[in-house]
């Protein structure tokens, strides 16, 4: 119904890639688990569903914002397969009823259908754009979980008023004098009556409640949810030793403790002096030279204290067999002993911008200054000094390191003796040089981070961007949701929504180039952008003169 010109400006708007990019590129048959097989009502198409999530995602928008945008909004409708505002009506319940399947689904198979979604959907996209994916970058970053930040005896006052609504009314009467110091509003002001004072010995007191109540309520509130909460809550925060009752300093408190009852699976993590409780984000792009347009490959949530090398190790299977990835651009952090032996095992060459520990002396030779060949499983075969004397490597007698010997007469007149770490044998007078399967690994990504280096050219930096994309949507990286799954879901959509916009980019400066190639064969002066500057300015030169001579008039 609109006008043709409208019409092919709305074809070449987000709306228009993001239906032809996503919308008819989702598979929905793997979502077809989450349905009757009998014959039933029709359900609300599948790619309309998880199209919502992702732009819901995307936007940053509340599910109400996200249901008025459907409803009304044509650029929404448009990239939904929707051509009249008449059709594709349902209540928003719908889609509540639609999350609730896949979380079901995700907690009995372990399978997150969006996330297969997003790399269905992606591999195609690769697959049309001809994009090179033997190089690929990886970065992770804080992602907050919408939970209110509490101290620890907040959270343990929190806990024991969820407790207390889980008791019958018949039990609250019992235990009113339990609860009373407790139940005087929420716990924030029961926090706020105590500031200035001590609160180990109202930890303590709080404690021996907990363990009373956990005792008392055991047999009829054992399987229910709150009182599985307070009981990890209690094991926590306190010992139970043979003298009595002991409160936890801050110290012991692990890292993957309860941060808040809303929120069983956020963690705690402290990164360059500042804490953060929620989640970690790890985003894969590729990243070749070659490539005109740049797609997220995959996108991994999980607790925040777990270790970026560990996150590298669970994506790298999953990468090689989606993509031709043959080296990986990363940082610091994605470095570890087990994490080399899943790039060696995956044939992957990491290169990092940093090597974690300590950074070696410049006055004396490193293991890193020595070349090191190795076979695909990552044993060390042959190692080069840097005076190009080349020996074989072999284990040593405990099959627990290597060792190399370098000839006495080369070394002996070698300019680089007094720096070398090599040492001189008193039964074999040869120069040897020890080191183990870990040393030879790290030594050589720390010779691959000194070439990139030299080369001037960092490959991992523009992913920073990336990750400032994707958490766009979320002010403060504060997601609105809670759980993993959730949290997923969400980072998921709004990784899919960024690479939609970047082909919708790409295809604008693609037809903008074709444009004025045309232009030029046609032999035109004008491109026409300045075509359409000189129209204006024209215009506005109209509208001044009138302006003046309607003023002069009067």
């Amino acid at each position: 119904e609109l006008p043709e010109k409208l019409r092919k400006r709305l074809e070449k708007s987000w709306a228009g890639v993001f239906y032809g990019e996503f919308f008819t590129r989702l598979n929905e048959a793997p979502f077809g688990v989450l349905y009757a097989d009998c014959p039933s009502r029709p359900n609300v198409p599948v790619n309309v569903l998880v199209g919502l999530e992702y732009l819901k995602a995307g936007n940053g928008w509340s599910d109400e914002e996200m249901y008025d945008a459907y409803c009304y909004d044509i650029q929404v409708r448009y990239a939904l397969g929707y051509r009249q505002l008449s059709e594709g009506y349902f209540d928003l319940r719908t889609l509540y009823y639609f999350r609730e399947r896949l979380s079901r689904h995700m907690q009995e198979s372990g399978e997150n259908l969006l996330e297969k979604a997003f790399e269905q959907v992606t591999d195609e996209q690769i697959k049309a754009y001809h994009l090179k994916t033997g190089k690929q970058r990886m970065d992770s970053t804080q992602v907050a979980s919408n939970i209110c930040a509490m101290s620890r005896l907040q959270l343990l006052v929190e806990v024991l008023q969820r407790v207390h609504r889980m008791l019958t009314e018949e039990d609250q009467g019992d235990y009113t004098e339990v609860f009373a110091p407790y139940m005087r509003g929420h716990a924030g002001q029961y926090v706020y009556h105590l500031k200035g004072q001590d609160t180990s010995e109202h930890l303590q007191k709080i404690g021996e409640t907990m363990q009373r109540l956990l005792a008392e309520l055991q047999p009829q509130y054992a399987q229910e949810p709150v009182y599985q909460m307070f009981e990890r809550v209690f094991g926590e925060h306190f010992h139970v030793e043979e003298d009595g009752l002991k409160t936890k300093i801050g110290k012991e408190l692990s890292a993957s403790s309860l941060q808040s009852p809303d929120d069983l699976e956020a963690t705690y993590r402290q990164k360059n002096k500042k804490s953060y409780k929620g989640y970690v984000a790890n985003l894969t792009e590729t990243c070749d030279p070659d490539n005109d347009l740049q797609l997220i490959t995959i996108v991994q949530v999980a607790a925040n204290c777990v270790d970026d090398a560990q996150l590298m190790e669970e994506a790298l299977p999953n990468l090689k067999e989606r993509t031709d990835l043959d080296t990986l651009y990363t940082d610091g952090s994605f470095g570890s002993p087990s994490a080399d032996q899943t790039l060696q095992d995956n044939q992957v060459e990491q290169i990092q911008t940093a090597i974690r520990g300590r950074i070696p002396s410049t006055e004396k030779l490193n293991l890193s200054d020595f070349e090191i060949k190795q076979t695909e499983t990552g044993k060390p075969t042959q190692i080069t000094c840097p005076q190009e004397q080349t020996v074989a490597v072999q284990q040593s007698s405990q099959k627990k390191s290597f060792v190399a010997h370098f000839e006495t007469e080369i070394c002996q007149t070698c300019p680089l003796l007094q720096k070398c770490p090599t040492q001189s044998g008193k039964r074999d007078t040869r120069w040897h040089l020890r080191f183990s399967q870990e040393q030879a690994n790290v030594s050589q990504r720390r010779r691959r981070s000194l070439a990139q280096q030299e080369e001037g050219r960092n490959l991992r930096a523009a992913v920073e961007a990336t990750v400032r994309q994707v958490k766009h949507p979320f002010p403060a990286s504060k997601v609105p949701v809670r759980g993993l799954f959730r949290v997923t879901c969400m980072v998921i959509g709004s990784a899919m929504t960024a690479n939609v916009r970047r082909i919708q980019r790409y295809l604008e400066a693609k037809s903008k180039l074709e444009n004025e190639q045309e232009m030029a064969q046609k032999g035109q002066k004008y491109s026409p952008e300045r075509l359409t500057d000189s129209f204006l300015l024209s215009l506005k030169a109209v509208f001044s003169f009138g302006e003046q001579f309607s003023h002069r008039v009067t």
